[in-house]
C-alpha cells in the first residue's frame, strides 16, 4: 500500500473536500496539458486517478492505451480525437483498452477519471448532455439525467439539477458516492460548496445536503467502494 504521501485523498474510508478553484495547475509531461488531482493511487502518470484537467490550445498527447477504462466530462471548449471533435457537455466513456490520440484545437476543460471504467463488457459511449431530457426523481427539488447504468456494475452516473431551496434529505451512500459542484452551491453541515469542488464520501456514509439557491452536480454512485486504496 501507498502511504499519505505518495497518494491524494488514498484512504477511501475517510470523506475528502477538494476545492479545485482554489488549487494551483500542475503540468503533465507534455508542458502543454495541466491539471488538478483530487484523487491520486499508483503512480503519477499511470496510477488511479481523478483530475480536473486543462489542455491549452493546440495541446496533444501522444497516442496511448486506456487499462481499466477512463471517463471524461468536457467542461468547456472542445476536446478531440480520432474518433471525433467532442465539445461542452458531452460525456465519454472509453473502455478497457481504448486506444487514442486526444488533443484540443482550441483549447478544453475536462473533468477525468482513469482506470475506474474496469470490466471487459464496458461499452464506448459518447454522450451529449444537452440532448437529454430532464427527468423528474424521487428526491423533491431535485432533476436528473441518467448518464451511466448497467446491472451487470456497481457505478452509476448521472447529472442532478437542484431547484432553488432544495433540501432532499439524507441519501443513503451504499459503495460511496462522488460529487462534482458544475454550478452553483450546495451544503451541508460541514460546509458549503462551491462550482469547481469535488466531494467524495466513503461507502456507507449519507448525504444530507441543501442547495439555498440551486445547483447543478455530476454524480457518481456506488463506485468508491470498488476505487484502489492507498491503505
Amino acid at each position: 500500500m501507498r502511504s499519505d504521501s505518495d497518494s491524494v485523498n488514498g484512504d477511501l474510508r475517510r470523506r475528502a473536500v477538494m476545492d479545485t478553484a482554489a488549487m494551483e495547475w500542475t503540468p503533465s509531461p507534455s508542458g502543454y496539458v495541466w491539471r488538478k488531482r483530487v484523487h491520486l493511487v499508483g503512480e503519477p502518470e499511470s496510477g488511479q486517478v481523478t483530475s480536473v484537467v486543462r489542455y491549452r490550445p493546440g495541446a496533444a498527447f501522444p497516442a496511448h492505451d486506456h487499462p481499466e477504462g477512463e471517463e471524461i466530462l468536457v467542461l468547456d471548449g472542445v476536446f478531440s480525437d480520432e474518433h471525433g471533435d467532442w465539445p461542452t457537455g458531452t460525456h465519454l466513456l472509453n473502455p478497457e483498452g481504448f486506444h487514442h490520440t486526444p488533443y484540443s484545437e482550441t483549447g478544453c476543460l475536462l473533468f477525468v477519471k482513469l482506470r475506474q471504467y474496469a470490466g471487459a463488457d464496458r461499452p464506448y459511449r459518447k454522450t451529449r448532455v444537452g440532448d437529454l431530457a430532464w427527468q423528474p426523481s424521487e428526491r423533491s427539488g431535485v432533476a436528473e439525467k441518467p448518464l451511466y447504468a448497467e446491472p451487470a456494475f456497481p457505478d452509476t452516473t448521472r447529472l442532478e439539477r437542484w431547484a432553488a431551496g432544495a433540501a432532499p434529505g439524507p441519501l443513503a451512500c451504499p459503495g460511496g458516492l462522488e460529487l462534482f459542484v458544475l454550478e452553483g452551491a450546495v451544503e451541508d453541515t460541514h460546509g458549503a460548496y462551491a462550482a469547481g469542488t469535488w466531494l467524495r464520501l466513503p461507502d456507507g456514509d449519507a448525504l444530507d445536503a441543501r442547495s439555498p439557491a440551486g445547483c447543478l452536480l455530476y454524480v457518481k454512485a456506488g463506485g468508491v467502494a470498488s476505487l484502489r486504496s492507498a491503505h
